[in-house]
């Protein structure tokens, strides 16, 4: 019997995080919703997540630097972080790879891809 796998997912827009709930809910994961990254870290005291999604763009600390955070903790430096973000521009990738994150999708999210995209980095902890 498989075990249901958790995410996190920090973002302090509520309809974001409502839609992405509902649809990691709808494909049998456990979903932990964080607003911000206080919020996050408190609930990372008492959760190891199979997988982290990340804004970047939040009020009290960015994504790059509670990324940088979260991989600098021991028990946490395995679990994936993969950033979730309407950065898009040129080296937006690259500056999230650089700060931690094992991966990237951007926003709005395709919903037809998005659960095959989280399966893909649950099982690999990255996607190239």
């Amino acid at each position: 019997m498989e075990t249901v796998k958790t995410i996190l997912y920090v973002e302090d827009n509520l309809d974001n995080r409502t839609l992405v709930r509902r649809l990691l809910q709808a494909n049998g994961y456990h979903v932990l919703e964080a607003a911000n990254a206080t919020e996050a870290l408190n609930l990372l005291n008492a959760h190891r997540p199979d997988l982290i999604l990340m804004d970047i763009n939040m009020p009290d600390i960015d994504g790059y630097t509670l990324t940088r955070t979260i991989k600098s903790q021991e028990h946490l430096r395995g679990v994936p972080v993969v950033a979730l973000t309407a950065n898009v521009m040129r080296g937006d990738k690259e500056r999230t790879l650089q700060a931690g994150c094992d991966g990237y999708i951007e926003k709005p999210i395709d919903v037809d891809r998005f659960t095959d995209q989280i399966a893909e980095f649950l099982l690999n902890g990255h996607r190239e």
